[in-house]
């Protein structure tokens, strides 16, 4: 008979209590741990998603309000990032500048962005994606709920943005050279879906790369094996470091880099909902699919069954 799949949610499951008359010796049971290793990460996953259930049910304005946060943050360090692309960008060496050198430097500043969003418990939209896919694989919540939750932290991102958008407009901070580098990131972004079926499909992959990484650090802060500070801020401060310095796209930093450069210098508006469209699609895939609904796949032992032993 099949058992429920939320026997992986932290309870005891059903496989691991067998038949009292002929069960599994103790070294059967032990390895259990071994063979679903990761039973805490799903434990600790679905404990944030009932938080989140609630909040999107009976406290939809605090829920808003935590996006927001994170949206802010993410408007701040995205703008550090290009600041410090500029600045080694005008620092010529030879024929070339240290344009990389920045780059790699901008990453590991906006790396912190992450960093600051799990410890204010902000809300964001991609690490959501993997957290309302894991809850959906195991029944804990219905699609309709998830894509609820999904579609008010992305609103809730999006307002965060605009609001330190709107307080861009009225300093220099935008302007000079971190402006040149923000409006050459978007020609960029834009430029794939301006660029036929071949730009969609390489905008597509690198916004599925992009969550792999980002939620590939939320697994190994969820899991339960990292248990101080520091290497949870860099396993956080590398995944977003290879998202920034490879280029790869993130839906939100594009939604916000997309309003900072639209009401301060303008910007294709539609051109930018395509971008965004298809970056939260890549993004559900490669934190949504490939490490949350994978992970919770390789983690089910509702329906294993451990050889009895041999009798003699």
């Amino acid at each position: 008979m099949a058992t429920d799949r939320t026997s992986s949610s932290g309870q005891p499951a059903s496989s691991e209590n067998p038949d009292p008359a002929v069960g599994p010796n103790t070294a059967q049971v032990r390895s259990l741990g071994a063979l679903f290793p990761g039973k805490a990460f799903i434990s600790t996953v679905l404990e944030a998603l009932d938080t989140k259930t609630v909040m999107t049910g009976s406290l939809v304005q605090r829920f808003l309000m935590r996006a927001a946060m994170a949206g802010m943050i993410v408007a701040i360090l995205y703008v550090t990032n290009f600041s410090l692309i500029a600045i080694f960008d005008a620092i010529p060496v030879g024929d070339e500048t240290l344009l990389g050198i920045g780059r790699a430097l901008g990453g590991i500043a906006f790396g912190w962005a992450l960093v600051f969003i799990y410890y204010t418990k902000s809300e964001l939209l991609t690490s959501n994606m993997m957290i309302v896919s894991i809850g959906g694989y195991y029944r804990r919540i219905t699609a309709w709920r998830g894509l609820k939750i999904l579609t008010l932290c992305f609103l809730g991102n999006f307002l965060g943005g605009l609001v330190i958008a709107v307080l861009y407009t009225l300093s220099t901070l935008p302007q000079g050279a971190a402006g040149e580098a923000m409006l050459a990131a978007v020609d960029i972004k834009l430029g794939y879906v301006t660029g036929g079926w071949e730009g969609y499909g390489d905008l597509f992959v690198r916004a599925v790369l992009c969550n792999f990484m980002i939620n590939l650090a939320m697994l190994l802060i969820y899991n339960g094996y990292i248990k101080d500070d520091i290497t949870k801020a860099l396993s956080m401060i590398a995944a977003v470091f290879v998202f920034a310095f490879m280029g790869l796209e993130h839906s939100v930093a594009n939604t916000v880099l997309f309003t900072v450069v639209g009401l301060n210098h303008g910007i294709d508006i539609l051109a930018a909902v395509a971008n965004v469209g298809v970056a939260l699609l890549g993004n559900f895939v490669g934190g949504g699919l490939m490490i949350g609904i994978y992970y919770a796949y390789v983690n089910d032992d509702s329906h294993y069954r451990p050889k009895a032993p041999k009798l003699t």
